[in-house]
């Protein structure tokens, strides 16, 4: 059984979706206290998660458990981890915007890092000690050398990166002063894409901060056009360059993780992309050529906190988990506008 704490905004939507059907393939079960952060998300969300919920059970033809909490409340979670026995918690609870978390740094800190400390003490309390946790390539900040490889140095260039950065050594000195721990750290890269069916998929609550979910709104006429933040970066057309990977393959790649927590102590950390970088005008033209659709665009000022490039070298995690990306650029635009075709229509 596999607690999974998870975000109630932006694209852990669908990862709650392609891990519950993931999962139920595998025999386990899901457990997911959705995260509510104090005032930074309203309670008119309630009732789309309640539908997700109904959704993610009809796809995996299994009711789904859905806790409604906040991840920085530890007696709830103390309660969940007594009422349900489980294995394993694979932590996705925390914010992920990087403008947001240079103009209120307070916030990601209070939720990524003391969120985390609250999960992982009630865990230990519960003798839970197996660990996915949800850690970003925001962690490296500007790369000297790319592709990125887990040993690369980490200088994060954004207040969100540096609280992920700050739980990973949290977890380090854990494992160090506690050896039952396995934990597995997760560094991915640009998430994109949706579920193939259409049902679920990723509508950010105001202007979204993610690539995929601003360009499809922008051909969906939901927004004017398509903000592209700079187009004096040091890359081939002045755009910047990231690794997109579909969600569906990090949401395998998270399987194979919980997998090999189960039997490896210790702390593992590795990074989940396609090893691939593409600019924000090829993804552009990519997507207007795998959907045959006009993406209105025009170039803005860079916006605080971003990088020029970055991209994985992901062969550590296909030589330790026997996982590798297998979805290409063309499925994870056309499964992103399938899904802003049928479930992201209204804003």
């Amino acid at each position: 059984r596999i607690f999974h704490a998870s975000q109630s905004a932006a694209w852990p939507k669908q990862m709650n979706t392609a891990l519950s059907l993931n999962f139920d393939q595998s025999g386990m079960y899901l457990y997911s206290p959705d995260q509510n952060p104090a005032s930074a998300l309203s309670h008119q969300l309630f009732p789309s998660l309640r539908c997700e919920s109904h959704e993610i059970s009809g796809l995996a033809q299994k009711s789904i458990k859905v806790i409604h909490g906040d991840i920085r409340d530890e007696a709830l979670l103390e309660k969940v981890f007594e009422e349900h026995s489980c294995e394993a918690v694979i932590h996705f609870a925390g914010l992920k915007a990087v403008g947001e978390s240079v103009a209120e740094p307070l916030k990601y800190y209070d939720v990524n890092v003391s969120g985390s400390v609250a999960l992982l003490r009630a865990m230990g309390k519960a003798n839970i000690k197996k660990f996915i946790f949800s850690s970003s390539a925001a962690v490296y900040g500007a790369c000297e050398e790319l592709p990125i490889k887990e040993s690369a140095p980490c200088h994060p260039a954004n207040p969100y990166g540096r609280s992920k950065l700050i739980v990973e050594k949290i977890l380090s000195d854990l494992v160090q002063s506690d050896s039952s721990w396995n934990v597995m750290c997760l560094r991915y890269f640009n998430p994109i894409g949706a579920h193939p069916s259409g049902l679920i998929g990723e509508t950010p609550q105001g202007v979204p901060s993610n690539l995929m979910p601003y360009l499809t709104q922008a051909v969906a006429s939901l927004r004017q056009e398509l903000a592209v933040f700079g187009n004096d970066y040091p890359t081939s057309d002045g755009s910047a360059v990231r690794d997109y990977i579909h969600v569906m393959d990090l949401a395998e790649g998270h399987i194979a993780a919980v997998r090999h927590a189960m039997e490896k102590p210790g702390m593992t950390t590795l990074n989940l992309g396609t090893g691939k970088g593409y600019s924000v005008l090829e993804m552009i033209t990519a997507f207007e050529k795998a959907t045959g659709k006009k993406v209105p665009y025009k170039f803005s000022p860079r916006r605080s906190g971003d990088v020029a490039a970055c991209w994985a070298d992901a062969s550590a995690a296909e030589r330790l988990l026997g996982w590798k990306a297998k979805r290409s650029l063309e499925e994870m635009c056309r499964d992103s506008w399938n899904w802003q075709q049928q479930g992201g229509k209204n804003l």
